[in-house]
């Protein structure tokens, strides 16, 4: 006995998003600030 199995896909990329924030956090930079960026464009 055999099965055939068919699937279809369809996929479409986003815009990426705004991101998240965090902050740079280093030994000698008691006061890094913002190290994030925006998501870019998405695949």
């Amino acid at each position: 006995m055999s099965f055939v199995d068919k699937v279809r896909v369809y996929a479409r990329a986003g815009k990426g998003g705004d991101g998240c924030l965090s902050f740079l956090r280093e030994k000698y930079r008691p006061f890094g600030g913002p190290d994030g960026g925006n998501g870019g464009k998405g695949g």
